[in-house]
């Protein structure tokens, strides 16, 4: 089910699950599975289980390619041994493959021309320096692991994400979808449904978003898939960083680049699709 502004541009995509519910549920709920078990063997220091995406204290660990939050260097996003060896094992399960794939494929359905920008843009990217994916085949540069017992986030707005650009939230766990774990997107006003095994697509750095908790009994995960707009901005500058860019850049650059960044914002919406069009 797409949602739609006023021009009937598709701004996110409740994208539910595939067809085959039968198969899906085994896949998501093994995910849930290895998130619940492999729980007890993250090492995070008490302060990185209270941090501004929880309402409650949970584990998140984040994977991927990515360049912000004061990285020099575009690279690969650095945890601890223990936490390394412990996501290698979810990057290498069936389960979050097929899930990543799932994301992608509503990702090109629904947002062609964006996905055809993600994939120019990382394909410059890769030529540039190979950098190691989570997923082949993946849309997206990176990952989060929320691994729960409930995991619901607070509204916030971040804007180290491409601004306009989609992030891919899939449920996971045991909950009672009819009485907690909805998806709120405080700017359209809007209160979602939102399953275990089901996947959306928002535009996370844009809309201000949480959930509505669990029951204390419950669990739940979630697995989201995002490309920072880091690394599109590492391309825009020449592969390196905007400060380095501008001490090499002549006035004719800095001039043509003011006026580009007037237009960014519009050119940019206009990568999402008219529901017409598709």
């Amino acid at each position: 089910m797409p949602i739609i502004d006023r021009q009937r541009r598709v701004i996110a995509v409740l994208g539910g699950t595939p067809r085959d519910v039968v198969e899906w549920k085994r896949i998501t709920d093994g995910a849930a599975r290895m998130l619940r078990e492999h729980l007890p063997r993250i090492r995070l220091p008490p302060e990185r289980l209270h941090h501004r995406r929880a309402q409650e204290s949970f584990a998140a660990i984040a994977r991927g390619p990515s360049h912000g939050g004061g990285q020099t260097e575009l690279g690969e996003l650095q945890n601890n041994v223990a936490n390394t060896q412990l996501t290698d094992e979810l990057l290498a399960s069936e389960y979050f493959l097929r899930i990543a794939h799932f994301a992608s494929i509503l990702f090109a359905a629904w947002a062609p021309l964006m996905f055809a920008y993600y994939t120019a843009q990382m394909a410059l990217l890769a030529l540039w320096k190979p950098l190691q994916r989570n997923f082949p085949g993946s849309i997206f540069a990176a990952c989060t692991f929320n691994f729960g017992p409930r995991a619901v986030c607070t509204s916030h707005i971040d804007f180290a994400n491409l601004a306009w650009g989609w992030c891919a939230i899939t449920a996971l766990g045991d909950f009672d979808p009819d009485r907690g774990g909805h998806l709120i997107l405080w700017d359209l006003r809007l209160v979602i449904r939102f399953p275990p095994g089901s996947t959306i697509l928002i535009p996370s750095a844009l809309i201000c978003h949480s959930n509505v908790p669990i029951q204390d009994y419950e669990y739940r995960g979630s697995f989201v898939q995002y490309t920072a707009g880091g690394l599109f901005r590492w391309v825009r500058n020449g592969f390196r960083t905007a400060e380095a860019w501008v001490k090499t850049a002549s006035p004719g650059q800095k001039t043509a680049r003011a006026a580009d960044d007037a237009r960014r914002w519009e050119e940019g919406v206009k990568m999402y699709s008219c529901i017409d069009d598709l």
